[in-house]
């Protein structure tokens, strides 16, 4: 498997990966579905923001952000998704891994994502690829601007296959 820049070609692809209204929420807070392929592509447009594409095999199996702070000196994974017919094989932690390690190598250590607190699946899924909660004070903190109380994780250097 490779971890592969986003090209904008990738977008018609990822687009169609969300099944549900719900689940668009879950994956990027968006009330639209389906989520028109401009956006994903708009995303791509902050140069804060690097997007990567998850390939086995030649297919795009995985899509994930990083959106780089330098002011703060932190990274926070973001917009994580695995193709609907790859779900539940392990994708999602080698998406997450791989993530973790591209901000890790940019040489941020403080790296960061928050999960609805409703979707459970992509909480294991963070958590058995290393990511921890953070103290419940700075959760606080941060979700005080936020439309939901998220989970916030951070990243561990130190997780198995990071």
């Amino acid at each position: 498997m490779d971890l592969l820049p986003f090209a904008d070609a990738h977008a018609i692809t990822v687009a169609g990966w969300p099944t549900s209204a719900g689940e668009v929420v879950m994956w990027c807070g968006r009330q639209e579905f389906p989520v028109p392929t401009q956006t994903i592509t708009d995303w791509q447009r902050d140069d804060d923001v690097q997007a990567h594409v998850l390939v086995e095999d030649e297919k795009v199996v995985g899509y994930g952000e990083l959106w780089f702070d330098a002011e703060e000196d932190e990274v926070e994974l973001a917009r994580i998704i695995v193709a609907p017919g790859n779900r539940g094989k392990g994708l999602g932690r080698v998406l997450v891994r791989g993530l973790l390690a591209q901000a890790l190598g940019a040489g941020y250590s403080d790296v960061f994502m928050r999960v609805h607190p409703d979707n459970e699946k992509a909480l294991r899924c963070y958590r058995g690829a290393g990511f921890m909660p953070v103290d419940a004070a700075l959760a606080e903190s941060w979700n005080a601007a936020q439309p939901v109380n998220y989970v916030w994780l951070q990243g561990d250097a130190e997780a198995p296959g990071s």
